[in-house]
């Protein structure tokens, strides 16, 4: 792996492929022009905030449209709500399918390169949003910010682990990662205030960060990729991946219209599971493989996918349930409702960077703190389907699940990313953070699935009813998560995520 910092060259050690590599014995070993750990605090500080950017804007993009439908649908009349859904559900597919393809070709191409072109591919999408002249259009313009968003997500995640000191690095994921839950938990917070001015400002908004964001990543991101990879890549195999992701995403996101026992819902599945297959098959036999099945042999690796999946499945259905209680059962205006739901994320970022590592090295592994964090997000949702009531009561009944909430996304998704993270070699930096990326997509899309099949049979009678049974399923999914946690991520060789074991991406 090769970082190369502009204008500031120095000569270092080469670097040899990691133990274990199916390169280790005949690839040469790369030079790398400046040791990430000569790197200075104030630009790994740099570093860390323009990544960290990139998730933040995607995750944002994810939900801010929840707030913004009737507003878009006043402006196109005639539009039906399942076109509307597009706007969300075509972003979350083609983002789903993008991310893995994309963080094998950071790894090979250049990871900031990619993460620049994203960046800029995300904005004029924005761009087009906002001049979107109908339903279609505005659909179109949201597959071409999803497309920027999956080139620069996995991008952003292994520049990071490629240009951060092994020390910094716990702290610097937390961040990363929590500013993505931020941006996805302030998605209605900024989207219910930007929708009073113009709903197309809920699209324009991204430009000038985008700009800033392409500015800075030119000047302070090093550059990497994996020079050890050779001949041309899987182009196939990342064909296939995308049609599985994509085939799988869609059948969720149809299935609440179509029926779960459905034999189009079905048929999608298998067709899913036929192309994922066949890129297994591909993977298995190809010299440069779009995955290489080592990563999903790692107890660590796998353990954090599958728990991801099932977090995400919990996180996206708890935003969109209390956008639709805010909203449907206390009648809160969209601003109302924004403004409701910001102190929870105001919870996330301290725990994220200073609870979750220091907690970490205490008890043994970011994997432990992973299974807390998951289950105080349950615990969160018990303790407001305990007080759930149909008459307004925020400050007392509402906020203080909002807070424990915003608490446990703070420990649980840096914590996820660091043991997932620990189990990559670097020179699969790009590869893995796709994968990882990939899970928090299909977890979302799994979740926002099951949730509006509940709401979709609101009871005329007692609507409130339909919310406590959407507030189970997102505690049945967080519980999950942290069950897979606690089974895969806790062994003591876990702590090698955390802070006080070896650096995430490093050998323990």
């Amino acid at each position: 792996m090769a970082v190369t910092f502009p204008r500031s060259a120095e000569s270092s050690p080469a670097e040899s492929p990691p133990a274990g590599s199916p390169r280790a014995e005949s690839a040469p070993a790369a030079p790398v022009a400046v040791a990430p750990d000569a790197v200075s605090p104030r630009r790994v500080t740099a570093i860390v905030l323009v990544l960290s950017l990139a998730v933040f804007m995607a995750s944002l993009d994810l939900f801010i449209v929840n707030l913004a439908f009737p507003y878009i649908g006043h402006d196109f009349s005639g539009t039906s709500l399942s076109s509307l859904s597009w706007v969300l559900n075509g972003y979350t597919i083609v983002l789903a399918a993008v991310l893995v393809p994309a963080g094998r070709w950071a790894d090979r191409v250049g990871r900031r390169r990619l993460f620049v072109g994203g960046l800029i591919a995300f904005s004029f999408g924005s761009l087009l949003c906002g001049l979107a002249p109908d339903v279609l259009a505005l659909i179109g313009a949201r597959v071409i910010q999803a497309i920027g968003a999956g080139l620069m997500v996995p991008a952003s995640l292994s520049l990071l682990l490629a240009s951060v000191p092994g020390p910094a690095r716990a702290r610097a994921i937390g961040t990363w990662s929590a500013l993505g839950a931020l941006g996805a938990a302030l998605g209605p917070v900024i989207g219910g205030g930007l929708v009073q001015l113009d709903w197309r400002w809920v699209f324009w908004i991204n430009l000038p960060v985008g700009l800033a964001g392409v500015l800075l990543a030119a000047r302070v991101v090093p550059e990497s990729k994996d020079e050890h990879l050779r001949g041309r890549p899987d182009l196939a195999g990342a064909g296939l991946l995308a049609a599985a992701v994509g085939l799988l995403a869609f059948a969720l996101v149809k299935a609440p219209d179509w029926g779960w026992g459905s034999v189009r819902f079905g048929g999608l599945l298998l067709a899913a599971v036929a192309c994922g297959a066949a890129m297994v098959f591909r993977s298995q036999r190809h010299h440069s493989p779009v995955i290489e099945l080592g990563l999903l042999r790692s107890r660590g690796f796998s353990g954090t996918f599958a728990a991801s999946i099932l977090y995400y499945a919990g996180f996206g259905a708890f935003v969109l349930n209390s956008v639709e209680f805010l909203t449907g059962e206390w009648h809160y205006s969209a601003v109302r409702a924004g403004l409701a739901i910001g102190p929870g994320p105001l919870m996330v970022l301290p725990f994220a960077r200073l609870v979750a590592p220091r907690l970490a090295a205490r008890i043994g592994g970011a994997g432990r703190v992973a299974v807390i964090g998951c289950l105080v997000n349950a615990a969160s949702q018990l303790l407001w389907l305990s007080q759930m009531q149909a008459h307004p009561a925020y400050l007392t009944h509402l906020l203080p699940a909002q807070l424990l909430g915003g608490a446990g996304v703070g420990l649980a998704i840096p914590s996820l990313l660091s043991a997932g993270s620990a189990a990559l070699p670097p020179d699969r930096f790009g590869t893995g953070s796709g994968v990882l990326n990939m899970a928090r997509q299909v977890g979302t899309v799994l979740g926002v699935a099951g949730l509006v099949a509940i709401l979709a049979r609101a009871s005329a009678v007692d609507p409130l009813l339909t919310y406590q049974h959407g507030t189970l399923l997102i505690v049945a999914f967080f519980a999950a998560g942290g069950l897979v946690a606690a089974i895969l991520l806790t062994r003591r060789a876990a702590a090698a995520a955390s802070p006080a074991g070896p650096a995430a991406g490093e050998a323990p």
